[in-house]
């Protein structure tokens, strides 16, 4: 009796232990580990084993194994289950039922070609128990086992592993989704990294092209251009050791213009015959190669490169063509001697992508060279018309200039137009502010402060900073916003937010603009209206909407209405905007959306409101926009788009 009080003492203390360690522990593995050990204090123990399963792709997993005779598998692999008549670990799982087998019964089960039940060795007393979750679904199976007569279960022993059998259910649930929550986080970390990674690689490549682009058009002289692309290059590849090889088709040779290389001053040789060394390799195949000191070797001995130039002592070499439209120009080639520096196939993709530029770039300049050389020979031929030719071009470039310097005039006095109106909130409601404080500082010096006046300057403080902090965040989305005035505007600031309320933030910001016209705002849109989308772009469509209906559609002291409204229709917002102001005449309705067109050239518009509204509207809130107006009949803007955009910011 006594042995019997020790051990269940034994087995309460287990499961007291069991419980600490499902809060302590945060490996599975360990925590198993901690059972097996307590497990072994009240009942042999020295063959024990827990199987995971993944009822989505039908698997399991030894995520502890500890056997005399059987070896460990490896707690990582997943094993397809088999099915109940194949093994007595797949039968508990599968039924959800303890099972106790011995020697006799795994013999019988083994049938007339002794082959057994399972793959493990036979035992002379097997156990096991289904590891259930709440809703009574498997996770697994803990097992217990003996090879020796002297050590079997006793149906105590088998209803106090079934107990504890219970315990570690509970606890494998919650370090289940521990894991799983921490695998979320892992992985949503390891994805925002590699989101944030490639937009600043998008950023520089990005860089790169404009710079490739604006050497192009400018005709610096070729060294300085080569120069320049290295270091354009440098800034993205480790490119120390570097060289620009140029194709010459009508004597069949290729030069090297430029060469920079920790081993050596100058190149081996300046000029070579085509087929020869590692260029000539790259523009036979028109392809961009990627090659480690092995697979050089290997090109040489084979014989597919002929007469290696250079140093051939390299860690990593990638070589891209300059091609355009199948018309090879040359080759940019950067090698690494260095064991630590080695080469990927994403470089070697950027390479071969900057190549394809640095073509486009070498092809304009050589057309530019031949139409030099051209002009030259007329110049020999007729100095009149030289002079006629030069005088043309010569007004040609001061057109060309004068067209650039007027439109960044357009575009530096739309962009004014457009932050001048958070700015000048801003300011309108620091004056405010700032008077308000002196009265109610007047005020207290004289003793005069009521508790009155009190709150209602802490309501004007309170007022004032909300505009303060609207209009400055709204102010860095508008200059975001130009970044790409000519192409559809994307966003990474999508929430869920209340619609009716936003619209009325918004509207408190635009107060100052407001103050003092009479015009009136009325907003029409239920207070449960819940959007997943871009509160920005909602913003800067509402702001721009009201602002174009002060500047255009009424004069300063002209009574007016603005009427919003927003309704939900089987998940798609209809949001409407309308003025009784001026309205457009047709033709200038046709334009309203073109970036630049203004009524009011001059007089405080900039001809950017509505194009942004549209790019606005069909990109980042992915839906359509429809105007309409007549002289005299005001304006009204039709807006339809999806009440979410959570599964479209997902799919990008």
């Amino acid at each position: 009796m006594e042995s019997r009080l020790k051990r269940l003492e034994a087995v309460q203390a287990m499961v007291l232990e069991i419980g600490q360690l499902s809060t302590s522990c945060v490996d599975i593995t360990e925590f198993i580990r901690a059972v097996h050990r307590a497990l072994g204090r009240i009942m042999y123990a020295a063959n024990f084993y827990v199987a995971l399963s993944d009822r989505e792709d039908g698997t399991v997993r030894f995520v502890y194994f500890v056997d005399e005779r059987d070896e460990t598998p490896d707690p990582a692999e997943r094993v397809t289950l088999a099915s109940p008549d194949q093994s007595p670990t797949a039968w508990v799982i599968l039924n959800r039922r303890n099972m106790v087998v011995t020697a006799d019964e795994f013999n019988a089960r083994g049938g007339a070609d002794g082959g057994g039940w399972g793959l493990g060795s036979m035992s002379e007393h097997w156990m096991g128990c289904p590891l259930l979750d709440q809703q009574h679904q498997a996770l697994g199976a803990i097992v217990i086992q003996s090879y020796t007569p002297e050590h079997t279960y006793s149906d105590e022993d088998q209803a106090l592993f079934s107990l504890i059998a219970s315990h570690v259910s509970n606890a494998l649930q919650g370090l289940q989704s521990m894991d799983r929550l921490e695998r979320a986080v892992q992985e949503r970390t390891a994805l925002l990294a590699h989101e944030v990674a490639e937009r600043r690689r998008a950023e520089t490549v990005q860089h790169a092209l404009y710079e490739i682009a604006s050497l192009s058009a400018s005709a610096i002289e070729s060294d300085k251009l080569s120069a320049a692309l290295h270091r354009i290059i440098s800034d993205m590849i480790v490119a120390d050791n570097f060289l620009i090889a140029l194709y010459h088709p009508g004597t069949g040779e290729i030069s090297i213009p430029y060469f920079v290389d920790q081993k050596h001053d100058s190149a081996p040789v300046a000029r070579f015959r085509y087929g020869a060394g590692m260029s000539s390799y790259v523009l036979s195949s028109k392809r961009a190669s990627l090659h480690d000191g092995a697979s050089f070797a290997k090109l040489v001995a084979d014989g597919v490169v002929n007469e290696p130039l250079g140093c051939t002592d390299i860690a990593s070499w990638m070589g891209a063509p300059m091609l355009v439209h199948d018309q090879a120009y040359g080759v940019i080639i950067v090698q690494s001697y260095d064991p630590a520096i080695i080469y990927t196939a994403a470089d070697l993709e950027l390479l071969a992508f900057m190549a394809s530029h640095v073509a486009v770039a070498l092809a304009r300049m050589q057309a530019g060279q031949a139409i030099r050389k051209s002009k030259e020979r007329l110049e020999e031929q007729n100095a009149a018309l030289n002079s006629a030719l030069t005088a043309l071009q010569e007004a040609q470039s001061e057109l060309v200039r004068q067209e650039k310097l007027a439109s960044l005039g357009r575009l530096v006095a739309g962009v004014a137009h457009e932050i001048n109106t958070p700015l000048g909130i801003c300011v309108t409601a620091t004056s405010h502010l700032v008077q308000e404080l002196k009265l109610t500082r007047e005020e207290l010096e004289a003793g005069e402060l009521t508790e009155d006046s009190l709150q209602q300057f802490l309501e004007i403080i309170d007022q004032s900073l909300r505009i303060l902090t609207t209009n400055t965040q709204r102010a860095a989305a508008l200059v975001r916003s130009f970044k790409q005035v000519a192409v559809d505007q994307s966003s990474d600031d999508i929430r869920t937010f209340r619609l009716k309320s936003y619209l009325d933030e918004v509207l408190l910001s635009l107060q100052p603009k407001l103050k003092g016209r009479p015009v009136k705002v009325e907003v029409a849109c239920a207070d449960d209206l819940h959007l997943e989308s871009f509160p920005g772009a909602v913003s800067q469509i509402v702001t721009n909407m009201v602002m174009n209906s002060l500047v255009h559609g009424y004069q300063r002291e002209q009574a007016g209405k603005i009427r919003i409204s927003a309704v939900l229709e089987d998940d798609t917002v209809v949001f409407e905007y309308s003025d009784d102001g001026a309205g457009m005449e047709p033709e200038m309705l046709a334009k309203l959306f073109d970036p630049f067109f203004t009524t009011r050239r001059g007089q405080g518009g900039s001809g950017l409101g509505a194009h942004i509204l549209y790019n606005l509207a069909t990109g980042p809130l992915g839906g359509t926009v429809k105007v309409e107006s007549a002289p005299g009949m005001g304006l009204q803007y039709a807006l339809r788009f999806p009440r979410s955009r959570r599964e479209v910011k997902a799919a990008a």
